[in-house]
């Protein structure tokens, strides 16, 4: 029989605009910055965790397996096993779904699960041709002679390197990058240009009043580098953010008449994000208070061309599993890729023939009231660090849950390849 899975806390530290150079944490240092001082903050010691699961796309060459270098670091013991899971922009839930299963299946009681993201650190990738180039200079087959002739083919285009990042962006199989897929949903469903920068404007309005009310308290700890400097903020916010402003910018990837911009989009940050998560035997043990339980989760595939319907799908199949309908869900979490994204998943559920011919219902599923969906802004505001936002939203999802008294929501994300991720939530103690 399957147990029941709680989230007992959670923490991130403040996400970290990329500004044209390497920032001052990688991946495993956002880790540790992130869980010292929740870890501080527990009745039990990190040797008491049975697992830690960290969810990284970004890799760099120094922390193979990160969550292991993370685990070590952070005061677990050798006996605690740790490994790296990675799905994209999924990679920080799909650590939490992980831990979910290993503790409902009965397999560890107490799990450390989170993401962690450096896009700063996005290694610079030579040129095929320049590797090539490199791999003669090198390879010596026909002595100094051979050199020299290989020496004669270089180009100063060499030297130019690609950064890593851009290519991740880039899907493979459609060959579209992510902003492209958003303007495919934009096209499909009628989402305009001055739609998509109002939605991005209340983003950064949302996120503004969370920092000011104190809303974000006890989710957000500082970090602090080697040189002493305190991180204690997100840097993304605009609170002066209007959609007349935002208009001014042009189309990155549909020019002249895209609607996706640099202001409409989720930014390049570093962060990390933890969540604890623990069976009712380790609630007993170490005298832990639940503030959630997880109920169900969901991971589904679709188009890599229209990847941004991929929380369509999968809350969509949450929904029909546990017998719930969209109304029935208090609060969303549904990542902020892009505005045109997120508006043409909530188009998609209004619409009566995608409903039908591909969510499988008899009609439209119906709406979701702009005031149950990412209450206190997202990533547009906020940024994206892949590799741990999926683990934010659950995360912040159940803080939101607590403030406004509700009982259940689900956090969901588009997956970059085409895939989707989404998690039912329903918080312990509501109403009482």
């Amino acid at each position: 029989m399957s147990r029941a899975v709680y989230i007992v806390d959670g923490a991130r530290t403040p996400f970290l605009k990329a500004r044209g150079g390497p920032g001052p944490f990688t991946p495993v240092d956002l880790a540790v910055q992130c869980g010292r001082p929740l870890l501080l903050r527990q009745p039990f010691v990190p040797d008491d965790i049975d697992q830690v699961i960290l969810g990284v796309v970004n890799v760099i060459a120094d922390e193979a397996n990160p969550a292991r270098v993370a685990a070590l670091r952070l005061g677990c013991g050798a006996q605690t096993t740790a490994f790296t899971v990675q799905i994209n922009c999924g990679s920080g839930m799909q650590a939490m779904d992980t831990a979910y299963r290993y503790i409902a299946d009965g397999g560890s009681d107490l799990i450390l699960a989170g993401g962690a993201e450096a896009l700063s650190h996005a290694p610079l990738v030579l040129r095929q041709d320049a590797v090539e180039w490199l791999a003669a200079m090198q390879g010596g087959k026909d002595g100094p002679l051979g050199m020299l002739k290989a020496a004669a083919r270089f180009r100063p285009g060499f030297l130019k390197p690609v950064v890593g990042l851009e290519r991740g962006l880039i899907d493979p199989i459609t060959d579209l990058g992510m902003g492209q897929t958003a303007e495919v949903l934009a096209h499909l469903f009628g989402i305009s240009r001055k739609e998509a920068d109002a939605y991005a404007a209340e983003s950064h309005k949302r996120l503004a009043r969370a920092k000011a009310e104190g809303w974000l308290k006890g989710e957000l700890v500082p970090a602090f580098a080697r040189d002493g400097t305190v991180y204690d903020h997100d840097d993304g916010v605009r609170p002066d953010s209007t959609p007349d402003r935002l208009a001014k910018l042009r189309p990155v990837f549909e020019p002249p008449y895209g609607k996706v911009t640099a202001g409409n989009s989720s930014q390049i940050t570093d962060g990390a994000c933890w969540t604890i998560l623990a069976s009712e035997q380790a609630l007993r043990k170490h005298g832990l208070t639940p503030r959630a339980r997880i109920v169900d989760s969901q991971w589904s595939a679709l188009d890599p061309a229209i990847m941004g319907l991929g929380p369509v799908l999968a809350a969509t199949q949450l929904l029909k599993r546990g017998g719930l309908e969209l109304g029935d869900i208090d609060l969303w979490e549904l990542n902020e890729a892009f505005a045109a994204q997120v508006l043409a998943s909530l188009a998609a559920w209004e619409d009566e023939d995608f409903c039908r011919d591909v969510l499988g219902l008899d009609g439209a599923a119906g709406s979701i009231a702009r005031d149950r969906i990412n209450v206190d802004g997202g990533a547009i505001s906020l940024g994206h660090p892949v590799g741990a936002s999926g683990a934010r939203i659950a995360l912040h999802l159940v803080k939101a849950m607590e403030r406004l008294d509700s009982v259940r929501g689900i956090a969901t994300e588009c997956i970059g390849g085409g895939q989707g991720g989404a998690m039912l939530i329903e918080r312990t103690g509501a109403g009482t």
